[in-house]
């Protein structure tokens, strides 16, 4: 299954909970995480100013993006404009068009009211953890 995970997603993980099971599935193989240019660069942002405590696992991480561990990355995106009050968050869906990617995670509001687009499901950790089944 090929999913995007916003940003959040990622801090989250290192408190546990939904995002770190979410995490761990990618990590395992039983998830494809799809990439674009712009997301990584967030990720790598977001990651590096939050994660002073949790080095290891940042390094871990951020060592599985560099060998493409069960990721999917595109390099060409459409631009859209759907997302009026933050517009930085479009590059989770032109990702999720760009590689017909199933699901968007997000702990975003913004993001998860828009609940579909273009048939790509966008939900919580909670919503995907109680959805999805591995293949």
């Amino acid at each position: 299954m090929k999913v995007i995970m916003e940003t959040n997603i990622f801090v989250s993980s290192f408190f546990g909970g939904n995002p770190r099971k979410i995490i761990d599935l990618w990590k395992k193989g039983n998830i494809s995480l799809c990439l674009s240019k712009d997301i990584l660069e967030e990720y790598i942002d977001v990651l590096q100013r939050v994660g002073l405590k949790e080095e290891d696992e940042i390094e871990e991480l951020l060592s599985l993006f560099a060998k493409g561990v069960n990721i999917i990355f595109t390099t060409k995106t459409p631009k859209i404009k759907v997302i009026k009050n933050d517009p930085d968050d479009d590059k989770f869906i032109e990702c999720a068009v760009a590689l017909k990617a199933e699901i968007i995670i997000t702990g975003d509001k913004a993001l998860r009211k828009i609940g579909e687009y273009m048939g790509i499901e966008i939900l919580s950790p909670q919503e995907f953890l109680k959805t999805y089944r591995p293949h």
